[in-house]
């Protein structure tokens, strides 16, 4: 482990340590997001996958504000869609050295108040790490098959370790099922 790595956990944890935990209701805290972030993966592989699943996302939060944030320095306003999605691209000077985002860059994402969190990364990073810390308030979802910080307080567990496409859609589907036990029923049927 370098040094680099080790004062970026530092940080992290003492990040981890003055977070107040919130307490939350599923899956009521899911049924009306009004902003929503998604964290973006880093590779161009996972991104090029990852963009099929942007209109699920988009269908499963109707009239939800969905912004999209890339890895700092990786552009992803070609790639991606930009109807129906807010895009940030961090550049590398808004992170630290250790890799952790800058307190000028959190305060900007915090003003956009992100209700929730959607960590779509199949590694963790110091940078998304410090972002998922930043909003204590907010539901953070993330996957749950690796042994990692709990910076998440909701886990969605697949049975897929490796294939991406098939981790993606499993936990959109759990997601989109949560989400649905909580919505109200529709007008005009029967409970």
């Amino acid at each position: 482990m370098s040094f680099k790595s080790l004062v970026g956990r530092i940080k992290l944890r003492q990040l981890k340590s003055r977070m107040e935990p919130q307490q939350l209701a599923f899956p009521a805290s899911l049924v009306k997001p009004k902003q929503i972030l998604v964290c973006l993966p880093a590779g161009l592989r996972e991104l090029t996958l990852l963009k099929q699943f942007l209109p699920i996302i988009k269908e499963m939060f109707r009239a939800t504000e969905i912004t999209l944030l890339s890895q700092p320095g990786v552009k992803v306003n070609d790639m991606y869609p930009h109807k129906g999605f807010h895009i940030l691209s961090p550049t590398t000077d808004q992170m630290t050295w250790t890799g952790l985002p800058r307190r000028s860059y959190i305060k900007m994402l915090q003003e956009y108040r992100f209700d929730l969190v959607l960590d779509l990364n199949l590694q963790s990073t110091p940078f998304v790490s410090g972002v998922l810390l930043s909003f204590p308030a907010a539901v953070r979802v993330g996957r749950g098959n690796h042994l990692g910080e709990p910076f998440y307080n909701l886990e969605i567990k697949t049975r897929y370790l490796r294939d991406e496409r098939n981790i993606y859609r499993s936990m959109l589907n759990t997601l989109s099922t949560i989400k649905s036990a909580g919505d109200p029923a529709p007008l005009g049927s029967n409970p």
